[in-house]
């Protein structure tokens, strides 16, 4: 999966990698570190490597895809609370006696929510460094919930850190912010004209201690932006009259619907759909240029691992076009044949006869000669690897680890498994766990393949 991760989700996983190694000590990574030292790219590029390795034998790569599974349906389930909200703020601004709805109780129905919402995000970015809102949580909430993989639940954190190291945050959310009130704001219009052509509806104006005067001016000042696009602008005299009584005339209540439609449009849907305009360029713009900054303070603990300090820094050469594959029978550039051993015993005659086309390394009894041997065939995969085990031995969880660590390095791994006076119980173990790594077996030695590859 990772060669086709985009650029966001590559350091998605690598921050949760670093995130989880800051929370818990740094994870066992000789053979990602390995791969990342010999690989000829920047350090950058490196420490990617590194953690996208890490986030595939953990397990993140698919808590992502688990991850994004269950933020797609809570996606789904925002977007009907969103039709189901648009709904009920047009009923609700109707409700009441149809022949006398207050205008300006109307009008705040529809609005009001939405603009102390608005209000509240346009302060957010000139007072915090990030925005963050009830909703956005609900989401993250949800697709945490709906992910259900307990991996899983480190990917939202990190997420967070690595948009708002990159001030992404507030775009990212704020885009998803204004769709969700972009959506009900919309649905509230057409649930909003399908009221008022299916039912008579009177409109007034209600105040003790207010003048008409005032809200003459009021009407004029907020309905003029709504004439531009054709929508009524009642006159001075309608208004003072639906200050007394709610009017009978027809073309009045024409008029005050389509006030009422212009004011919802102009200052609730035509917002929300411009600020999402502009959150979702600044995501764009900002995802395009996302990359691993190496220079980093965070990532100090992790370069000397992949790039030690003998080495230039900077870029080598360009950057593999795809991360080595970490199952056996990956397709290598090498050419050789090797034959290793692993941990044999003095009572095996070692090593075995063999032709000048075959490779020795060697075996591997301690740590420093497993790095050693690691070390050589990662600098220098070979096209054939044959892997000599002595069955007599426990088929442990490090040895098979070793084994399933040695077949990465080479094109084609084989087995072989000496004729020891091994008793039949261990003999099926040693098949059963090599069964499991997908890793060929024999008891006689396949010399005709690891010369020339046939059988």
């Amino acid at each position: 999966m990772s060669d086709f991760l985009s650029p966001l989700y590559k350091l998605w996983l690598c921050e949760s990698v670093r995130l989880r190694e800051e929370q818990t000590g740094l994870l066992e990574d000789s053979e990602a570190c390995r791969k990342a030292r010999t690989a000829q790219c920047s350090l950058a590029e490196r420490l990617m490597l590194r953690g996208l390795f890490l986030a595939k034998r953990d397990g993140l790569e698919i808590a992502l895809q688990h991850w994004l599974q269950g933020a797609k349906l809570a996606l789904w389930l925002l977007l009907l609370s969103a039709l189901i909200s648009g709904f009920a703020l047009a009923k609700t601004a109707l409700s009441g006696h149809p022949l006398a709805i207050n205008i300006f109780w109307a009008l705040a129905g529809l609005l009001g929510l939405n603009l102390l919402s608005l209000i509240a995000w346009c302060a957010s970015l000139l007072l915090t460094q990030h925005s963050n809102s009830p909703l956005s949580q609900a989401w993250l909430w949800l697709s945490n919930k709906l992910a259900r993989d307990a991996k899983a639940a480190q990917l939202a954190p990190a997420l967070m850190i690595l948009l708002q190291r990159h001030h992404l945050l507030r775009w990212g959310l704020g885009r998803f912010l204004h769709c969700w009130w972009l959506v009900t704001l919309t649905t509230a219009l057409f649930t909003l004209i399908a009221l008022l052509a299916t039912r008579r509806y009177g409109f007034v104006w209600e105040s003790t201690i207010v003048a008409s005067d005032a809200f003459v001016m009021l009407v004029h000042n907020l309905g003029q932006p709504a004439t531009w696009l054709g929508f009524s602008l009642p006159s001075s005299e309608l208004i003072q009259q639906s200050g007394m009584q709610a009017l009978t005339d027809e073309q009045a209540r024409h008029i005050w619907a389509s006030w009422l439609l212009g004011m919802l449009l102009i200052y609730g849907v035509l917002p929300r759909f411009l600020f999402a305009l502009v959150c979702q360029w600044r995501w764009h713009h900002g995802v395009k240029r996302l990359q691993l900054d190496a220079d980093d303070p965070i990532w100090q603990p992790f370069r000397e691992r992949v790039q030690p300090s003998s080495e230039r820094i900077g870029v080598v050469d360009a950057a593999p076009t795809s991360l080595p594959n970490s199952s056996a029978g990956q397709k290598l550039s090498g050419k050789a044949a090797v034959l290793v051993g692993i941990e044999l015993d003095d009572s095996i005659e070692w090593p075995p006869t063999h032709s000048a086309q075959i490779t020795y390394a060697g075996i591997i009894d301690t740590r420093e000669q497993r790095r050693q041997i690691l070390e050589q065939l990662s600098t220098q995969p070979p096209a054939r690897l044959l892997v000599a085990c002595n069955p007599q031995r426990s088929a442990d969880r490090g040895t098979l680890n070793l084994i399933a660590e040695l077949s990465r390095s080479a094109a084609q791994t084989r087995v072989w498994l000496l004729p020891t006076n091994a008793n039949n119980e261990r003999l099926e173990s040693w098949q059963e766990q090599l069964d499991s790594l997908k890793l060929p077996y024999s008891r006689t030695a396949p010399w005709s393949w690891l010369e020339t590859g046939d059988e």
